[in-house]
């Protein structure tokens, strides 16, 4: 999967968690945070784009994320 595809991917999972038509105007460097996402909701987010992407990740892994560009680097680089 390409990296603008797993962007894609994780946009979709943030409207949907987030009840948000406007999400794919996003840009990478935006964070959930300013998205209205909370620790609970950017879980959600994470926890499904991994369901679909058929990955597991160590939480640890996410530590530093602060913005959409970094979560799809670290996701991308568990893709096969």
């Amino acid at each position: 999967m390409t990296w603008d595809e797993v962007f894609s991917l994780v946009c979709r999972k943030a409207a949907a968690v987030l009840s948000r038509a406007d999400i794919d105007d996003v840009d990478p460097e935006t964070s959930l945070t300013s998205l209205g996402a909370n620790s609970l909701d950017r879980m959600d987010i994470v926890v499904m784009s991994q369901d679909e992407l058929d990955i597991s990740v160590p939480a640890a892994a996410f530590a530093d994320v602060r913005n959409l560009r970094q979560l799809v680097d670290v996701l991308h680089a568990h893709c096969g």
